[in-house]
């Protein structure tokens, strides 16, 4: 537990600005699904690529079991998210 109270993130004004904007816009336009999925991959960056020094060891990339399995699940989900996005069931 002392991991999560010590750990610190920085997250830069502009992406805060930019994921702002991209969901703001596609809830606009009634886009909901979008919205979500632009805010689940500002997550995924923000957990994994930004904070990428988190999960390195001596400069050198710590790529284990844990890491390949939640990043790969993340891009799972991405990916049958954008699926569901251009599934386009007709009646």
């Amino acid at each position: 537990m002392e991991i999560l109270s010590a750990t610190h993130l920085s997250v830069p004004v502009f992406q805060i600005c930019l994921l702002l904007l991209l969901s703001t816009l596609a809830l606009i336009f009634g886009r909901i699904k979008l919205a979500l999925l632009i805010n689940y991959c500002f997550t995924l960056y923000w957990g994994y690529i930004l904070s990428i020094d988190t999960f390195t060891e001596i400069g050198m990339f710590s790529f284990n079991t844990f890491t390949f399995t939640y990043f790969g699940f993340g891009l799972v989900i991405v990916f049958l998210a954008l699926i569901g996005l251009f599934y386009y069931r007709t009646e």
